[in-house]
């Protein structure tokens, strides 16, 4: 599976993530067409080469006719995008950024997202950004988009609003639940623009999972920092043949002094709050006690609301994170009838063809609760009607 990752050590922006698309193989007059496709006379990019701390980008502009009103509401952008003639695609994943932006913008200032004012991100250089790199990523042809933490800078920046702290407030919303570092530099490094797209567009963020590189871009920002280079590096990639790579935490706490009958509501618990998978495995601890490994899987965004069931639900003082990487299956569920009604298997595909399969268990539990059968032989049935599906 191809990934394409985003190693943002320098921050992120517009420019800088167009830049990076340009140089890792994407082709400017592509990109530039897609931008006019948004029928706005004289708008476009152009590409040049530059150099930044020792490290050679592409700097991506866009070209802005004369005359333009910098500030739009959301309705007018929608409607600019939706009236255009780019790619459905294209425009769901533009349309989708700035909706984040204007929740993001609605939520700082109290107001409804639709009644939000754009100020520097409702101007052309703006909304070509947010299009060229919805485009830009479409092109490259990556099943996922990825991206390191993010380093937001220090101090302070100006804008319409006046003076005020880095991150801007509505980069900071865009961001929540994203992994961060305040500091990395003097100055503003990802921008609400910057922010937006990755926000949206990102599968998931952390350190690369392991892959073999195909190709790599670095996209330059406007200023030519003191010490680091203010360049974005794209990696793209292949992951394991078949199957998808992803990426998960492992929460854990050991537990000693906490009974059974107490500790088991706790794997519900897990699962509702977006727990993938719970577990608790028998140890001993210090001092000889006998105690439980409570363990959780967890995606990034789930991981708050996990960390607060575990110390809601154990007696611990402590959860330990660590990142895990994982292939999975492609998986489908079909549903069959079975003598006690109707329900799924679950099947295992790798690279198109299948290579496990199970009968979904709450749907054997359920008929075999309403009929009275022993659950093996609702299983089965439902192995017996999957079989007399399969081609011979």
């Amino acid at each position: 599976m191809k990934i394409a990752y985003l190693d943002c050590f320098s921050g992120a922006s517009g420019d800088m993530i167009l830049g990076a698309l340009v140089d890792a193989g994407v082709a400017i007059g592509d990109l530039s067409s897609d931008v006019s496709r948004l029928g706005v006379a004289g708008l476009g990019l152009k590409g040049k080469r530059v150099g930044r701390r020792g490290i050679e980008a592409t700097k991506v502009d866009v070209v802005v006719p004369p005359g333009d009103a910098p500030h739009r509401h959301l309705h007018q952008i929608e409607k600019l995008i939706d009236g255009s003639a780019l790619d459905p695609d294209v425009k769901d994943s533009a349309v989708a950024i700035f909706r984040n932006l204007a929740r993001a913008e609605g939520k700082v200032h109290g107001i409804p997202p639709e009644k939000v004012h754009f100020h520097e991100v409702g101007a052309l250089d703006a909304i070509a950004d947010i299009v060229g790199a919805a485009a830009g990523f479409r092109r490259l042809g990556a099943a996922e988009v990825r991206a390191s933490a993010l380093p937001l800078g220090s101090g302070t920046v100006e804008c319409e609003h006046g003076t005020i702290p880095v991150p801007a407030p509505a980069t900071a919303e865009l961001l929540r639940d994203v992994p961060v570092v305040l500091g990395g530099g003097d100055g503003e490094l990802v921008t609400p623009t910057g922010a937006a797209i990755l926000a949206t567009i990102c599968r998931s963020f952390g350190e690369m999972t392991p892959l073999r590189i195909e190709r790599i871009g670095y996209g330059a920002g406007t200023r030519d920092r003191e010490r680091t280079p203010n360049v974005l590096r794209l990696v793209v990639g292949e992951t394991d043949a078949g199957g998808t790579a992803d990426r998960v935490l492992c929460l854990e706490c050991e537990i000693d002094d906490q009974s059974g009958e107490t500790l088991a509501p706790l794997l519900d618990a897990l699962s509702r709050a977006g727990a993938l998978d719970a577990y608790f495995t028998p140890v001993v601890m210090k001092k000889g006690r006998p105690g439980h490994l409570v363990t959780a899987l967890v995606p990034e965004s789930a991981r708050d609301a996990v960390e607060r069931a575990l110390f809601a639900g154990t007696t611990t003082f402590g959860v330990r994170r660590t990142v895990a990487d994982r292939r999975i299956l492609e998986r489908m569920h079909v549903e069959v009838e079975t003598p006690f009604g109707r329900a799924r298997m679950k099947v295992g595909l790798l690279d198109g063809s299948e290579v496990t399969r199970s009968p979904e268990f709450a749907d054997c539990e359920k008929l075999s609760r309403e009929s009275a059968a022993p659950l093996r032989d609702v299983f089965d049935a439902v192995r017996a009607a999957y079989a007399a599906l399969r081609p011979r």
